[in-house]
């Protein structure tokens, strides 16, 4: 007991959380990418490693981890080079924030934000003009993003209502929106197989719940038919009115 009491110094204790919060990282990077297992995986691995080769002190079978882990770790960052470039340019955005008032400028941008998108999505609703927008969170979705066209453009509802105008070549799909830009449109998305659903929701309704049952996206859905506004979240789609949008708006991009 005294033994382990003396290895309880401040140094180790800040080596203990160094590690905590790396290994919190890591899960969160995982995490975005749908990876979670695979965290609890290497989880359970490093620990096998580490009590096999300093707890037992096993020669042999520590060697055989050692490698491993060497091999190991180069395979995983070819796998997640992409997360792990997002999370090197997530770490340096917020650093850039904290030096240079980032946070208000922030603050900001998102009030300019939650205009535009309430702007386009109830001048569309006055037009029926139909249009389905992703809000996309913490959960990568690249895959889906990636079947578009990319824009890559601030967010203006000039553009919006331009993109969904039924004679342009973008406007029959998805509209993605991650981290306060458009990053593509005419977006293919999987439609949702609920039998629950009511027959006066369209397809626009069904690819944006079949896309919000699996991930963390927010999707807003504007009727060709009959104008209303529609909001999708988890396994739940739902007609909003235009003052809940911009409450809606407001929770997902000022409430942080």
């Amino acid at each position: 007991m005294e033994k382990i009491v003396s290895l309880i110094t401040f140094k180790n204790v800040i080596d203990l959380l160094l590690v905590a919060v790396i290994a919190y990282y890591v899960y969160r990077l995982l995490r975005r990418s749908g990876g979670v297992k695979l965290f609890w995986g290497i989880f359970a691995f490093v620990v096998a490693w580490f009590v096999t080769s300093y707890v037992f002190d096993l020669k042999l079978t520590g060697a055989l981890f050692n490698q491993i882990v060497s091999v190991g770790v180069i395979a995983i960052i070819v796998i997640f080079q992409n997360e792990i470039r997002a999370f090197f340019y997530h770490v340096g955005t917020k650093m850039e924030e904290s030096i240079s008032w980032g946070k208000f400028r922030q603050q900001q941008t998102n009030q300019h934000i939650v205009l535009e998108l309430e702007k386009a999505v109830v001048n569309m609703s006055h037009t029926k003009t139909g249009a389905l927008i992703v809000i996309t969170h913490a959960q990568d979705l690249s895959e889906y993003a990636e079947t578009g066209e990319t824009v890559d453009a601030a967010v203006s509802a000039r553009l919006i209502e331009n993109i969904f105008f039924k004679n342009t070549p973008l406007h029959d799909g998805a509209l993605f929106v991650t981290e306060g830009r458009l990053r593509s449109a005419a977006c293919i998305l999987p439609v949702s197989g609920d039998k629950q659903l009511p027959s006066h929701y369209g397809l626009r309704h069904r690819a944006a719940l079949g896309l919000t049952e699996k991930t963390d996206a927010t999707a807003i859905v504007v009727s060709e038919e009959t104008g209303h506004i529609s909001l999708a979240e988890g396994d739940t789609i739902r007609i909003i009115t235009d003052s809940e949008l911009t409450e809606e708006l407001k929770r997902l991009f000022l409430k942080k």
